[in-house]
């Protein structure tokens, strides 16, 4: 077991070098990689249910207890990060495929990893989770509705058909790891060390088989479209932390919101993406699967080393998740 976590916290730790050296690797090297396309559905559900067992009821507590930041903070995610990837989508006169791709990485919701990024970074932890908790519960009826809003004028968008996709690769692999925590709690705390790991390989699988199928998309499409997320995630960050600023919230929780509204779940963009538009409609999505992982790093270490002075509320946020461990 010890050994299992010297591994899986390695994997974690070096996450966005893995990340680009598959993505690499299956690019220039594309043959071996290209069959595991048709399991990206099953290994972003793979990713959910470990999600779904590290929750507790206090990521959903919060909530209700302190709303406030919440609401701001995932409000600010469905509303601006869409707008921003469609303003970008024009401006640079992205191809329809790419353009619906950049609008629907807008609009999923929080993406896991934004936690870490936001812990590292010194930021509200327990404000972090309760929002890509409460904003993936959003997305079976936000992402759909939006999309059909910006993206329907490039491509077909089913909103029923998405509002069932996402339901199956995330609500219920999600549920099910809570109700598994539930039943088995201390089964689930021994092999939790495990549970990144999993998480790692499956994101890892998912970025190489569509970089793997869109080989020459990229050679043709992929400084554009990194130009893009790249951008996309610089104003989700600014942005959201501005948000935050404006509506007098403190440090800690700016820097939580600024992170969960910068960082999406990539992995959950290139599922819909594959399923409802096609492979290049993924492109940005995975692009954005090792740009975030970047990016949230070198973020979270600069911040790391800007100390944060805890208000009354940050205090009472950071009792309540004590409690609840």
């Amino acid at each position: 077991m010890k050994l299992l976590e010297t591994i899986s916290n390695l994997a974690g730790k070096y996450f966005a070098v893995l990340v680009i050296g598959v993505a690499l690797i299956a690019f220039f090297i594309p043959e071996p990689f290209v069959g595991l396309g048709s399991y990206i559905t099953i290994l972003l559900g793979i990713v959910m249910f470990g999600m779904g067992l590290t929750l507790k009821p206090v990521d959903f507590k919060l909530v209700v207890k302190k709303p406030i930041p919440v609401i701001i903070g995932v409000a600010t995610q469905f509303v601006l990060m869409p707008l921003i990837a469609l303003a970008l989508a024009y401006l640079m006169n992205l191809p329809a495929e790419l353009a619906a791709g950049l609008v629907l990485l807008g609009s999923v919701p929080g993406g896991t990893a934004s936690n870490v990024m936001v812990y590292l970074a010194k930021g509200n932890l327990a404000l972090s989770v309760a929002m890509t908790s409460f904003s993936t519960m959003l997305a079976p009826i936000l992402t759909p509705l939006i999309l059909l809003a910006l993206a329907g004028q490039w491509l077909p968008v089913d909103p029923i058909a998405m509002f069932i996709s996402i339901v199956q690769v995330i609500i219920i692999p999600i549920a099910l790891g809570i109700l598994i925590r539930r039943i088995f709690p201390t089964t689930v705390e021994k092999s939790s060390t495990a549970v990144p790991l999993i998480s790692v390989i499956a994101i890892i699988i998912i970025v190489s088989a569509v970089v793997s199928a869109n080989v020459e998309s990229i050679t043709t499409s992929g400084l554009l479209i990194f130009s893009a997320v790249m951008l996309h995630n610089f104003l989700g960050l600014f942005l959201g932390y501005l948000a935050a600023a404006l509506m007098r919230l403190d440090e800690s929780k700016r820097r939580a919101i600024s992170i969960e509204v910068g960082m999406q779940n990539s992995g959950l963009g290139v599922s819909l993406a594959t399923a409802h538009f096609g492979p290049l409609a993924a492109l940005p999505n995975v692009i954005a699967a090792v740009w975030h992982n970047i990016s949230g790093p070198l973020l979270a270490t600069y911040w790391s080393k800007k100390q944060v002075t805890q208000g009354k509320n940050d205090k009472e946020i950071s009792g309540i998740s004590r409690q609840a461990q």
